[in-house]
């Protein structure tokens, strides 16, 4: 092979003994060959790939820019000079003897070349970035090579000198052609390392990242970073995604590899049930509760018992699903990601050893004094390229595995997503809200997590073999005492690990309750606090414990690489006389126990997290694999003169639960209006969710032809404009809205919301009223014009006169909707003679059905029904009997109604009055934001940098003791740290000192023992850091959340109503999280990482003084790029935080709005909301990752300049230094790289989690409400006559705000029943907030038997007061724990309650009774017995004063009558103020006050004021009421 190169060129192709000699070069044949066709050949074979745009793109071409043009001259005359130096070849031939075949094919390959990089030029003008990844690389490697080649050149010109003319030998012609090509790559280099934009792609380009072929990746985001730094980053300011990056493109693969995945495991799982069933006989499966078990720390308390039983026996039908197929679809759908990241760490992983290598050699340049100075230059260039590559592929490698995991999380979510919105109700139940959240949040995080280092899998142990068996080759079988230290701490660390597992931190808190209003209004707090300062407790004793054992294992992982290389060494020269600890020997080991160090405590770590990745896993398949809605009983066919057709149908909501539809056969024809009647609990929602496809289907089935629309029963409000809620995706057709807007009566209210329908509602509808939220979901309907509307007792929430109003509007013989099929489900007696057709339901079969006048001819149940609780005479009819909420009065509206700054609090029923003019004005200017449009103010982003005074405050809640000695703890073991180093290089420059002597033993023995001293105290500091740092960290933790909670327990109602509870949630568990667990982690490793640098600089200075001018240049960059990349990446973190509550938010929207979202068919619509708000949490994780890995380039390169500095001094300084110091200077050096990287990291880390102390320190400082004990205490008893008296009361929402009660002045006697009506917005629900003092005076008082209540404690006030409010409360425990919260009363107590309460018998039926389990907000009950549960609720509190805020709205006519019975026979000896929507309910009482606009207008008995002919009577009319005697109830 040599003999024919040299043949080619002439002349030796290789000699070694060209390199034994002071002035070292290579031979002209390997510098002519080798050197240039080595970059030749990468572009060649790269080189096609970068054309290919010029054959596929179907772009037009970008134009050409000043670089472009640049780039395209330098080129040219690259190529000029190849065809010069062809020129030149053939003019020597013709003058002398033939000249060797490489001076013809040189040029010639040049020519070439430089034609390709012209075409590639052009061929990127067809992509949007035009810079070439593949000539970048090109050049790099071609400058690369050309050194030497130019070195050889430069000596030999020096040797000849320049005196001869120029040109007069040819030589002298190519060495400057050779000079001139060389020039002319190095400006192409530089001038390809600035980006290429076109003018008309710049704006598109700032969007999309990541460059469109440039293989580098390490797309340069310096603009971004520079943007940050400047000023705080926006979400605008990031980079688009590309197409295949966002989460449909990623999504739409993963399904397709789900979907056979899935359906192989589940025919698995079908075998695997067959073979247990053939085993043991079939036995029943589980036992029929409701899954719905929200892990409630109330539920946990109360029933340890429970949980365990879950987890025993598989007879679980929870147990069994299709397992093993997640972990290989993910596989599938990622592979290329996981094959380049593969390739990547390979090449970095065999660099990682050539380090070590070229520090031997290096102490052996410097311990050889006839060794050459170029050899010593070599190996320190050798170590700054090694470690530079190194770098590179160690990044490519970590943006891989981060984009991995960004995209596995994408995926997951996106798929979860998908999942609830097919879920069968029967799956629903078993998980909550919160727990489906918690699989998106938690689960899929912990992928994400998992992803970033899945590869040390198999690298570790590569890592871990190839270390052994370089040591080996140093120290010999020695090493395995090494090694045996090593094996041995293993099991230690996992038993700690495993110790570690079983006290895991719950961080459960039950902030369900939290947030509940019940709380205030029962003064429920003090115990509430104190069950979670229990919980707290226990978690915070868990917490200490666990850092215990966290401090034991880094003590451990401190020792290690100590007590290794102490074994190692000390058998290593005990054994044998003549091993004698060499300089070489030892710092090759010490850097190979280093590399040895990060696989092997990764592994434990990977092993253990893939440990929890398996549990989410599980958890992930059990959900993504359940079952799916199945609407087979649901056809649509079409059938002549049906609409809907039930034949037969009988539906359960689980598969093999109790039938709750038993045979219905129906035929609704179309353009009918059906009404669905029967009592609480007969199935009536049942029917309409049966009729949705909700249910499971026993037998028979359901015919529906044409599109529906679906109104439940309880609003679903999205948090939107109220327009787009009415809208709910359909196109705006003007005409239309306002027809839909005013037959929905909404017009009145659009005129008092400050922006009109621009107006954003807040969460679940909160800043409107229930009336108001059941009229938008009506219009929502409406609007959207579909076939068939299934309504389910959209009435009950609005006032008589509305109530007629819409129905007559939108529902009746004349609404809107006369043409389309309704289905309304009623409790309402007062429609029924105008519909149709009338289905009787009784316990879910269909007792009977007809229209009006044949039901009552036909004597049946029906009749008796209607006999006993309306009259029949048609003036009646209008006895509208529902009504909870508010809704406007629409013929005679003389108060406004609603304003969206009112923030509602107990009834919806806030007022205030805008005036009419600022509602014109502001229609006039409609871009300017009005007061209150926006009700929930946007989340503060902290901008800008962490104030230093959050760090203090965090040191102070830990201690500054504390903080003190901990510091110092750290400082001692750094100290001790470098000793130990130190004593080793001397150590080894004794095999100098003894060259050809025997070793004295004393010697040995001290050298030893001295090192083994220092390191056992090194560790020893560090423990007594970390253990003191524990019980600080659990300190701090104890003092901010007990701060928290003590004050989001005090803050006034209206502070919920602003704020979501997903922020107030979010600061207990996420922000108390970082406190408890990250923060003190950060500190810890911040201090370590800070002084393990100081103190590897310190070394290095040591050994050459003259680093310490090096230091001062690098640290000054160093310190630019940190603070402009902190400033980024802080940002770009809250950023991601605030860009991911959106997703989860939208989640828990979409689960509770899942029937409507169904039933309008707008899956689709939603999985794309989905995945947009998704794309733009990916955006700033994306550039997060870019900036970190822009960053961690930078830092690793002056790592490798501390690294080359290093080696480069110690070759200078070579006679002056001994082997061991320069061993100890280039191993730390070695060291540092990383830990530089590290301090960044904790650095930004720390900075991001301090923040966590920021907000949850915002949340401390909210203005609290009254003190809950004053000085002033009431006598003992009070309130014992429960005499109210208001003097000139005067009440407003917000101080900015008008008032809503304007001086009203009466008396309540003892025990006196006194109803309170009024229209929507008279300010009725405003007075009970006051009695509560929910709301605080403007002016005037009220007395309570002679005790001014404004002067006592809120709890003293609240306890002694009893309410029945308007939205029934429930938490999601057992049903016991919801009556009785703080077992203040016995079972007898509780039962008897529950008798009068109407529920004694519901309750005796249920397997659980009164631990029976009521899943959150009471889903499991119907609305009519959740309010009844209320009732009970307050017969046991029995207090002397009764509010009942229109609690029997929910309710049907019996129970209706029955709680009333209660009550007056219950509370006879109680002052009773009852706020009423249906006048029925309080015709019996002693005086009713009639409000008007925050006014008393009437106040007397029900007699005298329908003698008056006021306001009253007027209302009475209305509701179809002539006289007292007439009515029943």
């Amino acid at each position: 092979m040599s003999a024919a190169l040299e043949e080619f060129c002439g002349s030796v192709f290789w000699n070694a003994s060209y390199l034994t000699r002071p002035d070292a070069d290579l031979p002209v044949c390997f510098q002519q060959t080798v050197l240039v066709w080595v970059p030749l050949g990468f572009f060649w074979i790269l080189a096609p790939w970068q054309l290919l745009p010029m054959c596929k793109s179907r772009t037009k071409k970008s134009s050409v820019t000043k670089l472009y043009i640049i780039k395209q001259v330098l080129a040219a005359l690259l190529m000029l000079t190849a065809v010069a130096e062809l020129a030149l070849a053939f003019v020597e031939d013709t003058e002398q003897a033939p000249l060797p075949a490489v001076q013809y094919t040189n040029p010639s390959l040049y020519i070439a070349t430089w034609l390709l990089v012209l075409l590639i030029h052009d061929a990127r003008r067809f992509c949007l970035r035009r810079d070439s990844g593949v000539l970048f690389c090109f050049w790099t490697l071609s400058l690369l090579c050309g050194i030497l080649p130019f070195q050889s050149l430069l000596r030999r010109a020096l040797q000849v000198g320049f005196g001869r003319k120029l040109c007069a030998s040819s030589w002298s012609c190519s060495f400057v052609l050779f000079f001139i090509s060389y020039g002319l790559q190095l400006l192409l280099f530089l001038v390809s390392g600035f980006s290429d934009v076109a003018p008309e792609t710049k704006e598109i380009m700032k969007k999309v990242r990541g460059p469109c072929g440039s293989g580098l990746g390490i797309s340069l985001p310096h603009s971004m970073v520079f943007k940050g730094y400047r000023k705080p980053l926006e979400i605008e300011d990031i980079w688009e995604l590309k197409g295949k990056d966002k989460t449909q493109a990623i999504y739409a693969v993963l399904e397709k590899n789900m979907k056979t995945a899935v359906r192989k495991a589940q025919a698995e799982l079908e075998k695997r049930k067959r073979k247990k069933r053939c085993q043991e006989g079939d036995p029943d499966h589980g036992n029929n509760m409701s899954k719905a078990q929200s892990q409630d720390i109330l539920v946990l308390e109360k029933q340890p018992k429970r949980k365990k039983k879950g987890d025993k026996g598989d007879s679980d039908p929870r147990k069994d699903f299709p397992r093993g197929w997640l972990v290989k679809t993910l596989c599938k759908t990622f592979w290329q990601n996981l094959l380049l990241s593969v390739a990547f760490k390979l090449v970095h992983d065999g660099l990682v050893f050539v380090s070590p290598q070229l520090l031997k050699l290096l102490i052996a340049f410097v311990s050889d004094e006839e060794s050459f100075a170029w050899q010593g230059y070599l190996y320190a260039i050798l170590l700054f390229l090694t470690a530079l590559i190194q770098s590179l592929c160690l990044q490519q490698y970590f943006s891989l595995c981060f984009q991995l995991g960004i995209n596995v999380r994408a995926s997951l979510i996106a798929a979860i997503y998908k999942k609830a919105l097919t879920m069968s109700s029967a799956t629903r139940k078993e998980s909550t809200v919160g727990e489906t959240v918690n699989l998106m949040s938690a689960d899929a995080q912990r992928f994400m997590d998992t992803a970033n280092f899945v590869h040390q899998l198999w690298s570790s142990p590569l890592q871990i073999i190839l270390s052994i068996v370089f040591l080996w080759r140093e120290l010999g079988p020695s090493v395995l005492a090494g090694i045996a230290v090593i094996v041995l701490l293993i099991p230690i660390n996992g038993f700690l690990v495993a110790k570690a597992k079983t006290i895991q931190v719950s961080g459960q808190h039950p902030l369900t309750l939290l947030i509940s209003q019940i709380l205030k209004l029962f003064a429920w707090e003090p115990s509430f606090e104190k069950r979670v300062n229990e919980v707290r407790a226990r978690e915070l004793k868990d917490l200490v414990n666990f850092s215990y054992l966290q401090s034991i294992s880094i003590f451990l992982f401190t020792c290690a690489p100590f007590l290794v290389s102490l074994a190692s060494f000390a058998v290593y020269v005990l054994v044998d006389e003549n091993n004698i600890l060499d300089a070489q020997k030892a710092f090759t080991a010490i850097s190979l126990f280093n590399v040895l160090r990060f696989p092997m405590a990764m592994l434990p770590m990977v092993l253990s997290s893939l440990v929890q990745t398996n549990v989410s896993t599980a958890r992930l398949e059990r959900y993504l694999g359940r079952e799916d809605l199945d609407t087979s009983a649901i056809h649509h066919n079409p059938i002549a003169g049906s609409a809907v057709r039930f034949s037969e149908a009988t539906f359960a909501w689980e598969q093999d639960g109790n039938a709750v539809i038993r045979d219905v056969t129906l035929d609704i024809a179309p353009g009918s209006l059906v009404a669905v009647v029967g009592a609480v609990g007969s199935g009536k929602s049942s029917l309409v969710s049966a009729m949705l496809g909700e249910m499971e289907n026993i037998k028979g089935h359901v015919n529906i032809q044409g599109s529906l629309a679906y109104v439940p029963q309880q609003a679903w409000i999205q948090n939107a404009t109220l327009k787009d809620n009415i809208l709910f995706g359909s196109e705006l057709d003007e005409t239309r809205y306002r027809q839909v807007i005013k037959a929905c009566a909404l017009l009145p209210d659009l005129e008092l919301l400050p922006a009109g329908d621009q107006t954003e509602i807040g969460e679940k509808g909160i800043n409107l009223s229930g009336g108001q939220k059941q009229r938008v979901s009506l219009a929502r309907a409406v609007y959207s014009n579909a076939d068939i509307y299934v309504l389910d007792d959209p009435l009950s929430a609005v006032d008589a006169h509305v109530g007629k109003y819409l129905f007559e509007h939108v529902l009746g013989p004349k609404g809107l909707l006369q043409k389309k099929t309704r289905i309304l489900v009623t409790h309402s007696i007062s429609f029924l003679p105008q519909v149709d057709n009338i289905v009787v339901l009784v316990a879910g079969a269909v007792s009977e059905h007809g229209s009006y006048s044949t039901l009552l001819a036909n004597r049946g149940a029906f009749a008796q029904f209607l006999n006993l609780y309306g009259s029949q005479e048609e003036d009646a009819s209008e006895k509208n009997t529902t009504g909870t909420g508010n809704t406007t009065g629409l013929q005679q509206l003389e108060g406004p109604c609603i304003c969206l700054g009112v923030v509602k609090t107990l009834g919806p029923d806030p007022l205030s009055k805008s005036s009419t003019n600022s509602w014109k004005k502001a229609q006039e200017e409609p871009p300017k934001k009005l007061k209150g449009q926006q009700l929930i103010e946007k989340e503060a982003v902290e901008t800008g940098k962490v104030k230093f005074s959050m760090y203090l405050r965090y040191l102070h809640a830990v201690g500054l003791w504390y903080s003190f000695w901990v510091a110092m703890g750290y400082v001692g073991q750094y100290v001790a740290f470098v000793g130990t180093n130190l004593w080793l290089s001397a150590w080894t420059d004794d095999a100098q000192h003894y060259l050809n002597q025997t070793y004295p033993t004393e010697q040995r023995d001290l050298r030893i023992g001295v090192f083994g001293a220092l390191g056992v105290s090194q560790a020893l500091f560090l423990l007594f850091a970390t253990i003191l740092s524990a019980r600080g960290a659990m300190r701090a933790s104890r003092v901010m959340h007990q701060q928290l909670l003590s004050n989001i327990l005090r803050v006034p109602m209206s502070f919920f109503d602003t704020t979501p509870t997903g922020r107030i949630v979010n600061r207990f568990a996420k922000d108390i999280f970082t406190i408890d667990e990250t923060i003190p982690m950060s500190f810890r490793s911040w201090l370590s990482c800070f002084m393990a640098i100081i103190s590897t600089l310190l070394m290095i200075s040591l050994a050459t003084p003259f680093f310490a001018l090096v230091i001062i240049p690098l640290s000054i960059f160093y310190y630019f790029v940190l603070r402009f990349y902190v400033s980024t990446s802080r940002q770009l973190r809250r950023l991601d935080s605030v860009t991911r509550s959106p997703i989860y938010s939208h989640f828990g929207e979409t689960v509770s709005g899942l029937s409507v979202i169904r039933a309008f068919g707008h899956q689709e619509r939603f999985l794309q909301q989905n995945e947009s708000t998704m794309d733009i949490n990916q955006k700033s994780v994306y550039a997060w990752i870019v900036s970190n890995r822009w960053l961690a380039i930078r830092l690793e390169f002056v790592g490798s300049l501390v690294v080359f500095f290093s080696a480069l001094l110690a070759v200078i300084s070579k006679g002056t230094l001994e082997g061991g110091i320069v061993g100890l200077s280039v191993s730390s050096a070695l060291n540092v790289t990383q830990t530089l990287n590290w301090l960044v990291r904790t650095s930004s880390e720390l900075e991001t989690n301090i923040v966590a102390v920021e907000r949850v320190h915002e949340y401390t400082k909210v203005k609290n409400e009254a003190p809950w004990v004053t000085e002033k205490r009431p006598p003992h008893g009070w309130p014992s006559k429960g005499e109210i008296q208001f003097v000139d009361y005067k009440v407003r929402y917000r101080p900015e705000l008008e008032l809503v009660l304007q001086g009203i002045t009466c008396n309540i006697g003892s025990t006196e029943k006194v109803g309170v009506v009024g229209r929507t917005g008279a300010g009725k629900s405003s007075l009970t907030n006051c009695l509560f003092r929910v709301l605080e005076a403007a002016g005037g008082t009220i007395i309570i038997d002679e005790v001014d209540i404004a002067t006592i404690g809120l709890h003293d006030l609240r306890q002694n007061l009893t309410i029945i409010p308007q939205d029934p409360v429930l938490f999601s425990g057992t049903l016991r724990m919801n009556l009785d919260p703080f077992d203040q009363y016995t079972d007898e107590e509780v039962w008897k309650a529950l008798e009068l309460a109407h529920l004694k018998t519901y309750v005796q039926d249920l397997p659980e009774g009164l631990l029976h389990l009521v899943s959150e907000a009471g889903e499991n009950l119907s609305v009519g017995q959740r309010q009844l549960v209320c009732l009970a609720r307050a017969l046991l509190r029995k207090a002397k004063i009764l509010i009942l805020d229109e609690a029997t709205a929910a309710v049907d006519l019996e129970t209706d009558h029955l709680i009333q019975t209660t009550i007056r026979s219950e509370f006879a000896d109680c002052t009773v103020l009852t706020i009423a929507h249906r006048l029925h309910t309080i015709m019996d009482s002693n005086r009713v006050m009639v409000l008007q606009a925050g006014r008393i207008v009437e106040y007397d008995s029900p007699e005298e004021l329908l003698k008056k002919h006021g306001v009253f009577s007027a209302m009475a009319k209305d509701a179809g009421i002539t006289n007292t005697e007439t009515t029943v109830l």
